[in-house]
This record gives C-alpha cells, sequence and structure tokens, in this order.
C-alpha cells in the first residue's frame, strides 16, 4: 500500500483520536489548511476547529468558504507570538502545526525571517503545547529538510529536531511530538502544474530548470489524510515519511502540452536536481511500514518504542526522487494534471 492515485480515491470514514475532539490547525488559510478544514468538517466532526492564521483577508474569504461553519474559530495571530499561541491552544487537544515560511528564493533574500517564522516560531509552538496540555502535536515538514542545500530546508531542518527532542522537553507533562515529511504538493499554491498550464494556453514554450529533474509528488487530499493517520500511529518521537511515487519534470510538461516546445532555463539557487526525503545517515533508524517510511529518534528518553511492525531498510538507504521504486504513469500523470 502506499499514498498514490489510488489511495486518494478511497474516502472511508475516519475513526481515530482526532473524532470529536477540539484541534488548532496553524497556517489554517494556506492550501494545506483549507484542505484539511475540509476533511476535518466532513470526517471528523470536530467539537472545535480553531484555525490560527496571520492575514485577515484570507480568513475572511476561508470564512466565506466554509459558511461560518459553528465548529470553526478563527484566530489572527502569528506563530511568533507565543502567548496568542497560548490563548489559542486553551482547550485544545491535537495540533497540526502547517504555518511556515516556504519559497525557497524568498529565504534566500530574508534569511531572518525564515529563522524567525520557522524556527523560533516552532518553539513557541512546543513551549504553548506543552504548557496547555496539548495530548498530541504533528508538525509538517519538507523535503528540502534533508540534507538541506537552501536556507528554508535547514530552517525547517532545525524545526523537525526541534519537535522530536521536544518529547524530551515535555517529560512527565502528556503532550508528545511527531513530525511527517513530504515531497511537493499537486493542487497547492504555487504548484508548477497551473504555471505550465498558463504558459502552455499562451503558445509559450514551457520552461524547465533541468530536463533530468524528478520530484516527489503528493496530492493534497494525500497530504490530509496522512497527517490524520499520523495522529492514530504516533506514540511521539517520530518522522513518518509516506511512500509515494515519483515523476519527472519533463514528463510533466508533456503531459500538460504534449509535443510543445520546452526550454531548458537552468537549476535556480538553493534548488537540487532530485529530491530526498531521508539521508543515508538515518538510514540505521529508518523502518519501513506498510505505506510508510518512520524513521526514530536518535535518542529516547521518554519511553519510546519503535514501531513492532516495521523492517529495517538497508544499510545506507537514501529515500530519492530519482532512486524511488514508485514512479506515476502517463495515465496517473495524465489523471492528477486533469484535477490539479
Amino acid at each position: 500500500m502506499t499514498y498514490g492515485v489510488q489511495h486518494q480515491r478511497e474516502r472511508v470514514r475516519y475513526v481515530g483520536p482526532l473524532q470529536g475532539a477540539s484541534i488548532l490547525l496553524t497556517g489554517g488559510t494556506g492550501s494545506f489548511g483549507k484542505a484539511f478544514i475540509t476533511y476535518a468538517l466532513e470526517h471528523l466532526d470536530p467539537r472545535r476547529l480553531v484555525v490560527l492564521s496571520r492575514d485577515e483577508l484570507k480568513q475572511y474569504e476561508a470564512r466565506q468558504q466554509f459558511g461560518d461553519d459553528p465548529r470553526l474559530r478563527w484566530f489572527i495571530g502569528d506563530i511568533r507570538d507565543r502567548r496568542r499561541l497560548e490563548r489559542a491552544m486553551h482547550g485544545v487537544d491535537y495540533v497540526v502545526h502547517a504555518a511556515a515560511l516556504k519559497q525557497v528564493d524568498t529565504g534566500e533574500y530574508n534569511p531572518f525571517e525564515f529563522v524567525q517564522t520557522n524556527v523560533t516560531g516552532s518553539q513557541n509552538v512546543i513551549e504553548a503545547a506543552i504548557d496547555t496540555g496539548v495530548k498530541k502535536v504533528v508538525a509538517l515538514s519538507t523535503d528540502k529538510a534533508s540534507s538541506p542545500i537552501n536556507l528554508y530546508g535547514a530552517t525547517k531542518l532545525c524545526a523537525d529536531r526541534m519537535f522530536i527532542s521536544a518529547n524530551h522537553y515535555a517529560a512527565t507533562h502528556p503532550t508528545r511530538f511527531a513530525v511527517v515529511r513530504y515531497g511537493n504538493v499537486m493542487g497547492s499554491r504555487g504548484s508548477v502544474i497551473p504555471f505550465f498550464k498558463r504558459i502552455a494556453a499562451e503558445g509559450k514554450p514551457l520552461p524547465v530548470t533541468h530536463k533530468e529533474m524528478t520530484r516527489f509528488w503528493i496530492t493534497l487530499p494525500q497530504a490530509v489524510q496522512f497527517v490524520v493517520d499520523s495522529f492514530a500511529m504516533m506514540h511521539g518521537g517520530e518522522l513518518y515519511v509516506p511512500r509515494i511515487p515519483s515523476m519527472r519534470l519533463l514528463d510533466l510538461a508533456e503531459t500538460i502540452a504534449p509535443g510543445a516546445e520546452v526550454t531548458e532555463v537552468g537549476v535556480r539557487p538553493g534548488e537540487k536536481l532530485h529530491e530526498e526525503m531521508i539521508a543515508p545517515d538515518d538510514s540505521r533508524r529508518t523502518l519501513l511500514l506498510e505505506d510508510r517510511y518512520v524513521v526514530c529518534p536518535h535518542i529516547a528518553g521518554w519511553g519510546y518504542e519503535p514501531p513492532r511492525d516495521g523492517s529495517p531498510v538497508p544499510e545506507g538507504f537514501a529515500y530519492r526522487s530519482d532512486t524511488n521504486d514508485l514512479w506515476l504513469t502517463h495515465e496517473e500523470l495524465r489523471e492528477l494534471v486533469d484535477n490539479g
């Protein structure tokens, strides 16, 4: 089983710890946030879903989209503000931490801002969750946090390590933390698909950074389902990575505009030719489960026990988009492009 195209089609009612719970979602008006809200209202019937984000216009637009559902609570706030986080987490059972600054090129030009949001903001989420008695926190990571070569990836690696080590900080408190890491999200803001579609409609050559470039791909519904499933599985300290397919950027361009001219524009600063979600040095702590990999913590002094049903990966294993054993077929790419 993987989080491939078939998994997206399977929509079964969820039964787990989030059912009927009080949930806080940071970064709640982004692409993932709105997809999570949709899923939660349809499948989780939350007692209360607190949406925390900075932009009042995006919150207004989201409120129109969800019709002022009485289960939703809208908090204007920034994860840089710990006191606001503590207020938002009052009475909350579970936290999904999706807030981050994410654009690679913007991070290279504004490193201080990325550190304040992605690193200091993560520390605030951790400390507020412990102090308010939250049960579980799942933080969203990125493939760029594995062997990072750009500022964004470096800040997310710091955040990942902080959330894993937060289980030590929680000590005798009940709060437990885990991380999920996945690849490029098809259908999110900034996705290359609408960009390619617009360029193709204008009859212009499609700009491809490198003809050999590969990427991991996951859809928004798959990403949300993976996060929700991780709450049910986690004990605290895990870094979960879904088994998802890869694709070649050139194949995507051909699917969107068959026969169109493609121009190679070069790899941008801070960009990798192939993405990685598990580094070779982490292989000694990595187990393969049915639909995911789990990277166990370096140090587990809070009583952590690794999954009993996991199989160790080979020594030196790396989970990379170019050596992945799962690839999107032409038909699957066409379906995703048509729906994305």
